[in-house]
């Protein structure tokens, strides 16, 4: 059962997604929030370097694909994680393989995925007034990649369909046969550990419990699940890639909320004559 064609059609899937999710978690006319968004590019220098940076982020993780394009390895930590965790992966695609499972896990992976991103981004423009979820999210998803790059570029793991062709089938083929000529440029062969999937998913989903807004925070948890499940259904990531992605969720979105806090402290103490990292404060002297 085919469901996407090409690129063309994901991004047509993505747009209505993250609009309907907009609306679901915005409560509000997901346009508005929108026009909301584009005013805060233009009038808010500081907003503007945040998302810029980014998206500098995510362009430095298509440069880590074409260096990854030069370098030579000799070696492959898949056979090591097999050898750990076994036939886990093959085990669980047996044992659920449904094509409509399949379709809806591929939507998931694909869609929904970066979708709640991009949704995240404008639900915390119009919900905060500080931005302080918004800044948190952009440093949580920088924080994600930089850390995650080094690791592809220097611990090569190759997809477990891939390394495993005899008990692990790539099922994202049947609902996008065109995966590893459209979408593989996205995602390198052997960038299995961490698992960014997981990685940023479960960030979303610990940075949207932050923000109290319960809808989405619902939403985001329930969604990081069945991705996490989906990486291992349609037969591309290790368990150990699993693990290191929820630690570094865990990281990143600490981290992230952090720095958004000092972040506002320290804008908050120029405005006021004090600076206020952490408990400690330093009140501005006049000069003399």
């Amino acid at each position: 059962m085919t469901l996407f064609d090409n690129m063309t059609t994901v991004a047509i899937y993505s747009a209505i997604t993250v609009t309907l999710l907009i609306w679901y978690g915005a409560a509000t006319n997901p346009f508005k929030v929108g026009g909301l968004f584009l005013r805060e590019m233009a009038l808010n220098r500081k907003y503007l370097l945040h998302f810029g940076a980014l998206m500098l982020i995510l362009f430095l993780n298509k440069l880590e694909m074409r260096i990854e394009h030069h370098m030579t390895y000799t070696y492959d930590f898949a056979t090591f994680f097999q050898s750990i965790e076994g036939n886990f992966v093959a085990n669980l695609q047996h044992m659920f393989e449904n094509r409509y499972l399949t379709v809806f896990l591929a939507f998931m992976y694909v869609v929904v995925f970066q979708a709640m991103l991009i949704a995240s981004i404008g639900i915390y423009s119009k919900r905060s007034k500080d931005k302080r979820m918004f800044y948190a999210l952009c440093y949580a998803i920088m924080i994600n990649y930089l850390v995650a790059i080094p690791f592809y570029l220097f611990l090569p793991v190759n997809e477990v369909w891939y390394h495993d062709p005899t008990n692990v089938s790539f099922l994202m083929l049947n609902v996008f046969p065109d995966f590893e000529n459209q979408y593989r440029a996205l995602s390198g062969l052997d960038n299995c550990f961490p698992s960014l999937h997981t990685s940023i998913s479960v960030t979303l989903a610990i940075l949207a419990v932050r923000s109290g807004i319960k809808r989405w925070a619902w939403f985001c948890c329930i969604t990081a699940v069945i991705i996490i499940f989906a990486i291992f259904y349609l037969g591309i990531h290790w368990f150990i890639d699993m693990c290191g992605g929820v630690v570094l969720a865990t990281f990143a979105s600490t981290m992230g909320m952090r720095l958004s806090a000092m972040n506002l402290s320290l804008r908050r103490g120029r405005r006021s004559g004090s600076v206020t990292p952490g408990n400690i404060t330093y009140l501005r002297e006049d000069a003399k």
